[in-house]
């Protein structure tokens, strides 16, 4: 275990960082953990070098993964390979902030090169396929109405799959506004369009707990409320299926709709300042990424304003 470890995780808490955060970080802390204590190298010990054959050791497919002792099957993409990074500076960062022995400067720990991904987002009408499959994909009619309900809260909203998870029935009112605690705790409101409010409503309807969340669970009906709640496991599998099934050939995720979300309100013209503010990013930078991955977009605006692009009379 590194040094000080625990008082790291602690000092995430009382800075109010959320348990997902903390979670992350632990995880990720984990494989260095393991990295060093595999290579019998000492925390005091770590130099550049070490760092350099850590970052080897993240992409290779011999590491061992956090959770369990076997070796990965999967090379780590460069963004996860980061993440990690991360997690090291910051935890470095603590033990000089706390005037602790800190083996290595936290800039020394320098992040890899990313590759930079074309994004993809279904065509529109591909995506009203998607939201809308569940109604006939589905056998049972209580499963077919909650998760039409879950994709269209999502589409609607452009909302985080957690943050979706997290959601409680009192976070639903008339007007269609959603109060949304984000990530880093971030506050702000999303809004559900019209069909949304009325699957919504529906979905309720046929609701006869007492339990809080949302979004529930229907086997298992004797486990405690704290556990009746969907994972957002069970969401990307259902998405993935309902993909398959439709022979959708770009790949779909929850966060795919988060990027379709704010494609087509581009596309119509949404300020990306508003568009900012819906999706709860800190930077304009971040939502510009998303907001840029429609091809037939651009085609069209290319088209449409390229000085050359009428013939000549």
């Amino acid at each position: 275990m590194l040094p000080y470890f625990d008082d790291f995780l602690l000092h995430l808490k009382t800075n109010n960082y959320s348990l997902e955060t903390i979670y992350n970080y632990e995880r990720d802390l984990s494989v260095f953990s393991r990295f060093l204590e595999d290579s019998s190298t000492p925390l005091d010990k770590v130099d550049k070098r070490v760092v350099a054959q850590f970052k080897a050791y993240l992409a290779s497919k011999d590491r061992k993964t956090a959770i369990k002792e076997e070796e990965s099957q999967d090379t780590l993409s460069s963004r996860s390979l980061n993440r990690m990074l991360s997690a090291l500076r910051s935890y470095l960062k603590y033990l000089i902030e706390m005037d602790l022995p800190c083996p290595i400067p936290p800039e020394a720990v320098k992040m890899v090169k990313t590759e930079k991904r074309h994004p993809q987002v279904a065509e529109f009408e591909e995506i009203i396929k998607l939201i809308e499959s569940p109604a006939y994909l589905e056998n049972d009619p209580l499963v077919a109405l909650r998760n039409q309900a879950i994709m269209e809260v999502l589409f609607s909203t452009g909302m985080r799959i957690s943050e979706l998870c997290r959601l409680n029935r009192s976070n639903i009112d008339g007007s269609g506004r959603i109060f949304v605690l984000g990530k880093g705790k971030k506050e702000r409101f999303v809004y559900l369009t019209p069909r949304a409010q009325n699957i919504i409503e529906r979905y309720l309807a046929t609701r006869q707990d007492a339990f809080d969340a949302l979004f529930i669970p229907y086997s298992g009906l004797n486990v405690s409320k704290s556990k009746k709640r969907l994972s957002t496991n069970y969401i990307q599998a259902k998405i993935k299926e309902y993909r398959q099934k439709l022979k959708i050939n770009v790949p779909t995720s929850a966060h795919s709709l988060r990027h379709g979300f704010a494609t087509y309100l581009a596309e119509s013209g949404a300020s990306p300042a508003a568009i900012q503010i819906l999706l709860g990013h800190e930077s304009l930078d971040t939502t510009t990424r998303y907001v840029h991955a429609s091809d037939r977009f651009a085609e069209e605006t290319h088209r449409k304003f390229h000085p050359l692009s009428k013939p000549k009379k």
